[in-house]
């Protein structure tokens, strides 16, 4: 039933893009170059059927926000402008400049923005980060924490970095100043010896990364509250979870001005962001 209701809504996507195509906007110019793309796009952003993280999913509209960031257009996935700018990128990166999102393209994508987290990197060389000594962490206000869970700690560089990202989102967005639970911090630093005991008594070992060696571990990873799919976790990887996040004014907000407050996001969970750089307010993605 899910699967047909994902195509029943590609169909309808496409067949309103269709009509809209020549509508007159920035985003809908060079639709005699780019408009078959665009409505190839138009139609896998919702029904295109691949694995890009083991499991099957079907569409990408989870990802749309963090590869038109990088794309550097507000253009959607059904528009003659995206597909302009993804065979821009895709000959940059020395694929074929087809200008049609596939899989092979997010690969490319998710290995700059993995690149982009020094903890990733770290674990290339084989390398775990050590947690920070307890004099460099800071206590959260019970305001920043969310119900959920009960974090408390964060490095305190980093804490004072979070303070002006939320004092940002909440004066530039208003779903955010609407809302006090947005942005709150459900996990933070996790001590690695907590974490390990946490993974033996619950049998919950992630591919035992909780336990080993988690971002969490440096104080500098927190997961904040983005929304949530109805009866869904705050943090539940269920595909239709994560797109129902990405789709919020929070999390598109953060993806294009976390940055600016040395914050970079993990692709596939809309939640979790790390901190990798001193605030710079000229910082541009």
């Amino acid at each position: 039933m899910w699967r047909s209701l994902l195509a029943f809504l590609s169909v309808c996507f496409v067949l309103a893009f269709a009509g809209g195509a020549r509508a007159a906007g920035p985003c809908h110019t060079n639709t005699d170059v780019w408009g078959d793309e665009a409505l190839v796009n138009a139609g896998s952003a919702y029904g295109m059927e691949w694995a890009p993280f083991g499991a099957t999913e079907y569409g990408w509209m989870a990802y749309a926000p963090l590869i038109q960031q990088e794309l550097h257009t507000r253009c959607g996935p059904g528009t003659p402008i995206f597909a302009s700018q993804l065979a821009g990128f895709q000959q940059t990166h020395g694929l074929a400049p087809t200008g049609l999102f596939d899989a092979a393209t997010f690969q490319v994508l998710r290995g700059l923005w993995q690149e982009r987290r020094p903890f990733v990197m770290a674990r290339t060389r084989g390398e775990c980060p050590d947690p920070p000594p307890i004099n460099q962490l800071g206590y959260l206000v019970a305001s920043e924490e969310h119900a959920d869970r009960l974090t408390r700690l964060l490095r305190r560089d980093v804490l004072d970095a979070y303070r002006r990202l939320v004092a940002a989102a909440r004066a530039e967005v208003p779903e955010v100043a609407a809302d006090p639970e947005l942005l709150q911090i459900f996990s933070g630093f996790r001590d690695p010896e907590a974490d390990a005991a946490r993974c033996a008594q619950q049998g919950n070992c992630d591919g035992l990364r909780r336990a080993v060696c988690s971002p969490h571990r440096t104080g500098t990873a927190v997961d904040l509250y983005v929304g949530q799919a109805p009866g869904r976790g705050v943090d539940s990887t269920a595909a239709a979870s994560r797109e129902v996040m990405a789709r919020g004014a929070t999390y598109r907000w953060l993806v294009a001005n976390a940055g600016r407050f040395g914050f970079v996001p993990y692709v596939y969970e809309p939640w979790h962001w790390e901190y990798v750089r001193p605030w710079d307010p000229s910082f541009a993605p």
